[in-house]
């Protein structure tokens, strides 16, 4: 499998589906506001003393970049598709245990570009994703963290 370094971004429907959108709203909202205000500020006058000028250039630089990153991610993108299945891969939803305090997590595991911790959304180069991708319910496997290892158990997937 193809990983994020080597150009193929990992993104399920709705996380590409967001990059989309964004980069429509970049394109045609904030880039025309941006050439507008350049345009504004370059009727002013001398532009070596214009600071209105330079910071909108330095905004349609910052734009322009985000503008090329979110055109590479479209490009690239590979959909992760959700199905059912008997072991832990790219797109599932699983349930674990940590089997020192029996606390249960339920993590979806997606590229890197779209994880999320706040709505439980892993990276598949996470530590805990790194160690349950293709394990089953019941396995329990250790997770190598930069904080030291741990066990947890494979509960469901989804």
């Amino acid at each position: 499998m193809t990983n994020e370094k080597h150009g193929v971004i990992y993104l399920t429907q709705e996380g590409l589906n967001k990059v989309k959108e964004e980069l429509a709203h970049l394109k045609t909202v904030n880039r025309p506001e941006v050439i507008r205000a350049i345009k504004e500020a370059r009727a002013l006058g001398d532009l070596s003393e214009n600071a209105d000028y330079h910071a909108a250039r330095e905004e349609q630089a910052i734009l322009e970049a985000r503008i090329q990153d979110l055109e590479a991610m479209v490009e690239n993108a590979v959909i992760i598709t959700e199905s059912k299945c008997n072991d832990v891969r790219l797109g599932a939803t699983v349930t674990i245990k940590y089997v020192e305090d029996e606390e249960l997590e339920e993590y979806k595991i997606v590229g890197s570009k779209e994880a999320d911790p706040f709505e439980n959304k892993i990276s598949n180069e996470s530590p805990i994703a790194k160690a349950i991708v293709g394990h089953k319910v019941g396995d329990i496997v250790t997770v190598q963290s930069p904080n030291g290892k741990y066990d947890i158990e494979i509960v469901d997937i989804k």
